[in-house]
């Protein structure tokens, strides 16, 4: 859901990059994992293009820097489900990659958003495909599969 990216304020706060535009489904869990360890979310609220966090436990601007860098996910089963035409990035991961020719691209190695669209790197290192209508034709999770209008020379 996002990365902590150090203190807020001088009682313990935490400054958190959500990695999606829905900054808001961040704010309304009351526990996130931290890293590799549950948290409970005393306090949370949008603050522009971040979310700021009390976490129970964390007091001090000290203990706040001491997560930086750590990943902020909740549990699936506490997410909605996405509405029709939209994933969460982690359905995405491992997915085949093919084009309108039926080559294989590659699969899905991480997905990011660049500001103007998201973008998904494919496991070769060398493929960044956008992620808008234009190029991406069809996600089939059951078959585990993105169609993609994109030659295998671009």
């Amino acid at each position: 859901m996002g990365r902590v990216a150090g203190p807020y304020g001088i009682r313990g706060w935490l400054r958190v990059v959500p990695y999606s535009d829905e900054r808001e489904a961040l704010v309304g869990h009351g526990e996130w994992w931290v890293g590799d360890e549950p948290r409970r979310v005393e306090d949370a609220k949008l603050h522009g293009a971040v979310v700021v966090a009390k976490l129970a436990g964390v007091e001090t601007p000290e203990a706040a820097l001491a997560l930086k860098g750590r990943t902020v996910s909740v549990p699936r089963e506490a997410l909605p489900a996405p509405e029709e035409g939209r994933y969460y990035y982690v359905d995405l991961l491992g997915l085949d990659v093919v084009n309108l020719q039926g080559e294989r691209l590659g699969r899905v190695a991480s997905l990011d958003s660049n500001g103007a669209h998201d973008v998904m790197a494919l496991d070769d290192g060398k493929r960044m495909l956008p992620w808008i209508p234009q190029v991406v034709l069809k996600v089939d999770l059951d078959a585990k599969r993105i169609e993609v209008d994109w030659g295998s020379d671009w």
